[in-house]
């Protein structure tokens, strides 16, 4: 066994699973896989977001695996601070990660005007914005994309080629093959988001061979998704009973993704009479925006949405459907009587107007709250979810009286038994196993899983900031 002079230092989402963010040196070059924001406490993210463990202005080049914010989400960030490199990604990424990128410099700016009025209050200085738009429009302006299964030359003997992970519309496996100064030759698979398959409107994850070095997920490393159909028939219940009571569905979700899942399911069980004719509304400008990328881009789609499509102009919309963009529509939202579905972001609660509506219908108990989607510990999504009452919404509390339902139906990350039969689907003499993007129990228990699976190769869940050689063949 030897080590290559290739050194990766883990800079996020290590035992948890928001930040990525990690940084390769090869070839006297340094490379970063992706830029995300940490989310967490307000305190201890503010601080991890505006600081980096390294020096942006000496990274040459960047690589971005999809536009989720724990990904691509503090990019403006490293721009405002010095890089001036690349950032590959695919095409349909670099189209989402324009109003994404906006949308949350957006946010950043409107929390640090609500966060210096207070502040001022008290005769304390305001604070700063993490980023403003316009540096989220320098971020564009560095994007390069490519097609999936195109080999392009990113630095001095590295490779980089986009295979699909099947998480949402763009996502990416990032493959990089490595001929090092010294010789030597791998290949490094860093995994981005892995799907579940299957999904209603992506492709599958495509398994990728010859595979040196994994650098792999485990958001649900040590659990398994119930089935599918059972649950969607679930939240068909829930609607329905929820409906019946007079009351409203509150559907956090993310606006890439999640929203546009959900708004299809939506429309299938309607087609088949599941579903009763009530109002949607998907009230959030960046859903909107994004669903319009969605449209774009159907050399993302599975076989069974292409054929949708020939029947439908829009497999995203239906009678009933309205897009919410103006404020004034959104805030109209809380003089609705009777019931209604009300999908907006974020997933996680922690941003955008969702907090506004779950402030206006957390107190009544007619009302449900729907969570379909992951939520990361310490955020507003993981305390509702888990029961506590109250919460603080906008820093004031509030009872949760409505009714919480959880399911997984909409997941898209890939279970313990998805991601395992993922890895057995990728060919090559794995020498090196790196776990991230997991809560510390998944995570750990995700690599024992691989270990076992791999007995040959080091298996490693690295901590924050850690740096490893990588290891291979003699």
């Amino acid at each position: 066994m030897q080590l290559s002079n290739m050194q990766v230092q883990f800079c996020g989402a290590t035992r948890t699973t928001t930040g990525s963010m990690f940084l390769l040196e090869v070839n006297h070059q340094r490379i970063l896989l992706e830029c995300g924001l940490y989310q967490g406490r307000r305190s201890e993210s503010d601080d991890r977001n505006r600081n980096f463990p390294f020096d942006p202005a000496e990274v040459d080049v960047a690589v971005l695996s999809h536009t989720h914010i724990d990904h691509c989400g503090n990019f403006p960030n490293l721009v405002k601070q010095g890089f001036q490199g690349n950032i590959f990604c695919t095409h349909a990424t670099r189209d989402l990660a324009g109003i994404m990128l906006e949308d949350s410099a957006r946010i950043q700016q409107s929390d640090a005007e609500y966060v210096s009025k207070k502040r001022a209050k008290r005769g304390e200085p305001p604070v700063e914005a993490l980023y403003t738009v316009e540096d989220a429009a320098q971020v564009t302006k560095q994007l390069v994309s490519m097609n999936y299964h195109r080999p392009m030359h990113i630095a001095d003997g590295v490779k980089l080629t986009f295979y699909d992970a099947g998480h949402i519309l763009g996502s990416a496996q990032v493959v990089l093959d490595i001929r090092q100064d010294d010789g030597q030759e791998y290949r490094y698979l860093f995994t981005g988001d892995v799907g579940r398959g299957g999904h209603a409107i992506l492709r599958d994850p495509e398994p990728v061979e010859n595979v040196d070095i994994l650098h792999i997920e485990s958001t649900y490393g040590n659990r398994l998704h119930g089935d599918r159909d059972n649950s969607i028939v679930e939240i068909a219940k829930g609607i329905l009973k929820t409906v019946h009571r007079g009351g409203k569905v509150i559907i956090p979700a993310f606006s890439v993704g999640r929203t546009q899942l959900v708004v299809y399911t939506l429309n299938q069980l309607a087609e088949s009479g599941d579903l009763p004719d009530v109002p949607i509304f998907v009230d959030s400008p960046l859903s909107v925006n994004a669903t319009e990328v969605f449209r774009l881009h159907p050399e993302c789609f599975n076989e069974e949405i292409y054929n949708f499509l020939r029947e439908k102009d829009n497999p995203f919309g239906m009678e009933n459907l309205r897009y919410i963009r103006q404020v004034s529509q959104s805030i109209a939202l809380n003089t609705i009587k009777g019931p209604a579905i009300i999908i907006s972001s974020s997933g996680m609660c922690e941003g955008g107007r969702i907090r506004h509506h779950l402030k206006n219908n957390i107190e009544n108990p007619d009302n449900l709250i729907l969570f379909v989607g992951y939520c990361a510990d310490h955020t507003l999504g993981s305390r509702i979810i888990k029961g506590d009452s109250p919460v603080n919404i906008f820093g004031e509390p509030y009872e949760v009286k409505a009714q919480v339902e959880r399911h997984d139906a909409f997941s898209g990350h890939a279970d313990c038994d998805e991601l395992i039969a993922h890895v057995e689907a990728c060919t090559g003499n794995l020498r090196d196993i790196y776990v991230v993007h997991g809560e510390e129990d998944s995570a750990v228990a995700f690599g024992k899983s691989l270990q076992d699976l791999r007995p040959d190769a080091r298996v490693t869940v690295p901590m924050r900031n850690q740096k490893l050689m990588a290891r291979l063949n003699n």
